[in-house]
């Protein structure tokens, strides 16, 4: 999510604590500043869902239910993140257990009008398989990869959002990267992004070493 300003962080407090009160506006004013952080990282978090904007309204309840346990022990937007993720988790595991029908294959990517139709499919198809191997990751590690590598979080921070120690993040982190880089070797259209993230996995190993020692 998009780090507030020191001014804006200033405001955020008061909306918070505005909010904490019963404030109608205040709250409004939150969902209306954060609502397309929470929507990003749910939808890089499911993929490409018709539920998405469930799941974003979702979050905004459980977020009014559960901000006047907030204390400001982390940022606002760390513990919204933490929140987003639990309902993410929650909606997925419920997918798990629903029965699934064979359908064609969604594909919600945008064309980029910048390239050439071939290109294009071609963008489209890595990210189609990107998506897929990603969803075969263990959701502890599928989760820490996404909060890092995509979002940009911190481990520190994505520790605060998983309930997790950081040296736990770090390994939890190696070991989808590494995971990942191995299931990718496998797709001729991720051969050259397995490299990279092979190296990341190594780099990974290494820091984890250093830590646990």
């Amino acid at each position: 999510m998009t780090e507030p300003s020191a001014r804006e962080a200033i405001d955020i407090d008061e909306l918070v604590r505005r909010s904490q009160k019963g404030d109608r506006v205040a709250f409004a004013e939150l969902f209306r500043r954060h609502r397309g952080d929470v929507s990003r990282l749910v939808f890089r978090m499911l993929g490409p869902t018709a539920d998405a904007e469930d799941v974003v309204q979702e979050v905004f309840l459980q977020v009014h239910k559960s901000l006047a346990e907030f204390r400001g022990q982390a940022k606002f937007t760390t513990w919204l993140h933490r929140v987003t993720v639990n309902v993410v988790l929650m909606v997925r595991r419920a997918a798990r257990s629903r029965p699934v029908f064979a359908g064609e294959p969604q594909d919600d990517t945008e064309p980029d009008r910048g390239l050439a139709p071939d290109e294009d499919a071609a963008r489209r198809a890595r990210i189609t398989a990107f998506r897929r191997l990603l969803d075969k990751l263990p959701e502890k590690k599928r989760t820490v990869f996404i909060l890092h590598e995509i979002e940009g979080k911190s481990p520190a921070d994505i520790a605060e959002m998983v309930d997790a120690p950081v040296l736990t993040v770090r390994t939890r982190l190696f070991y989808a990267r590494r995971e990942l880089a191995e299931m990718m070797r496998e797709e001729p259209t991720l051969a050259q992004l397995a490299e990279e993230l092979g190296a990341a996995a190594k780099m990974s190993e290494r820091q984890v070493e250093r830590e646990a020692t």
